[in-house]
C-alpha cells in the first residue's frame, strides 16, 4: 500500500544568535527571506542563560504570536552551540547529568509556550577519560540511551510529539557512523511508552574522515537512504566532504561545495520506499512529513547585509526543487 510523504523547506534560527533580540523581527526576517517554517534555536532563547522562568515563557508566547503574525510555523526547537560544549547525559557524574535533563525539560516547557511540540538536537560530549576506559565508551553510549528513554516519557507527559537526536561527526557525540545510529535507535525506541526518538541527518556531518571514517559512513546520501525515513528534521548546508561549513546556498558556495540537493530528494525518496526493509521499522513508524531545514551558521565578521542576502538566495535555491507550497512523495 502506497503512502505520502510530504517535503517542505525552513530555516533554522542560528542566524538570529548574536544578531537580534527581538521575536518580531525574527519571524518578520524569516517571512521576508522567503522561508514559511522556522526552526527555533535554542541559543535564542536558552532556558538557563537569557532570564528567569518567567521571562524566557513569556518571550516564547510572544514567538508563537508573531510567528502567527506573519504566518511562520515553528517546526520545533533546536539546541544551538551553547550545549555542545558539555559533558551532558553521559557524564560518568549523576549531577551533570541532572543538570543537563534540567535544561532540556525547561527547554520542553518553553517549547510548548511557543506553540511547537518537538525538540532536538544534542545534549552531550563523551570526554576523552570515559572513551581511553575500559568498556568506558559503552557505558556511556549506554547512559546516553537510557537518559533519552525517560526524557520521551516526560515528553509525552508534556503534550510533545518527539524528540531528535542529531548525527554527529566525531566518536565523542553519538551517533556517528551508520550502524551507531542504527544501534541508538534501536535502544531508545524499543518496548517504551515515550514519544519517539528520531534522528535528524544533516547532510554536512557525513565528515569523520578526521577519526577514521570511511565509505559508507562519509556518505550523506547513505545517511539519508538509511534514515531519512525517521527523520522529519533533515539539515541541509553547503559544505566540503572533510568539514561541516554551514554555508548558504549561492553560487559562490555552491562552487566550493558538494552538496547537491536532487540527489538529496532521490535518497529520501528511497529511504521511505525501503524502510520496512530495516530493523527500525520493528520499533519506528516512518515519519509522514520532513522538513529540509538550511542551517546556515554565519561568522562573526559576516555583516547583516551579505547574511540577510545569502539566506534569501538559499530560500531561491531550494525552492527550485521544493516548492513553497511543498513536495509530496509518493512511495
Amino acid at each position: 500500500m502506497s503512502r505520502s510523504v510530504k517535503l517542505e523547506i525552513g530555516i533554522n534560527g542560528a542566524f538570529i544568535t548574536r544578531r537580534w533580540e527581538r521575536p518580531e523581527n525574527m519571524l518578520r526576517l524569516t517571512r521576508e527571506l522567503g522561508y514559511h517554517n522556522h526552526e527555533f534555536c535554542a541559543d535564542v532563547i536558552d532556558p538557563f542563560f537569557m532570564g528567569d522562568k518567567a521571562f524566557v515563557l513569556a518571550m516564547a508566547r510572544e514567538v508563537r504570536q508573531q510567528a502567527q503574525q506573519y504566518g511562520v510555523h515553528i517546526t520545533d526547537i533546536y539546541t544551538g552551540v551553547a550545549t555542545h560544549r558539555f559533558h551532558g547525559l553521559s557524564h560518568s557524574q549523576p549531577t551533570p547529568r541532572r543538570r543537563m535533563r534540567e535544561w532540556i525539560i525547561e527547554c520542553m516547557n518553553i517549547c510548548r509556550e511557543m506553540g511547537a511540540d518537538r525538540i532536538g538536537g544534542h545534549w552531550d560530549a563523551i570526554s576523552v577519560e570515559v572513551m581511553e576506559a575500559p568498556e568506558g565508551y559503552e557505558r556511556a553510549f549506554a547512559r546516553i540511551c537510557a537518559e533519552l528513554r525517560e526524557l520521551a516519557v516526560i515528553a509525552r507527559d508534556k503534550g510533545l510529539a518527539a524528540i531528535y537526536q542529531e548525527q554527529m561527526y566525531i566518536p565523542s557525540e553519538v551517533p556517528w557512523t551508520l550502524d551507531q545510529c542504527a544501534e541508538f535507535l534501536l535502544a531508545t525506541n524499543a518496548d517504551h511508552e515515550g514519544v519517539p526518538v528520531y534522528t535528524t541527518v544533516d547532510v554536512g556531518h557525513a565528515a569523520g574522515v578526521h577519526y577514521g571514517s570511511s565509505g559508507a559512513d562519509v556518505d550523506y546520501l547513505e545517511w539519508l537512504r538509511r534514515f531519512a525515513a525517521v527523520s522529519e528534521i533533515i539539515h541541509l548546508q553547503q559544505t566540503t566532504p572533510d568539514a561541516s561549513h554551514h554555508w548558504p546556498f549561492t553560487e559562490e558556495y555552491n562552487e566550493k561545495g558538494h552538496i547537491e540537493i536532487e540527489p538529496i530528494l532521490e535518497a529520501i525518496e528511497y529511504s521511505h520506499r525501503n524502510y520496512n526493509r530495516e530493523p527500525l521499522s520493528a520499533v519506528l513508524e516512518p515519519v509522514e512529513k520532513s522538513y529540509l531545514i538550511a542551517e546556515i551558521i554565519p561568522g562573526s565578521t559576516k555583516n547583516e547585509t551579505k547574511l540577510l542576502d545569502e539566506l534569501k538566495q538559499t530560500a531561491e535555491y531550494l525552492h527550485q526543487f521544493v516548492p513553497e507550497e511543498g513536495l509530496v512523495l509518493q512511495v
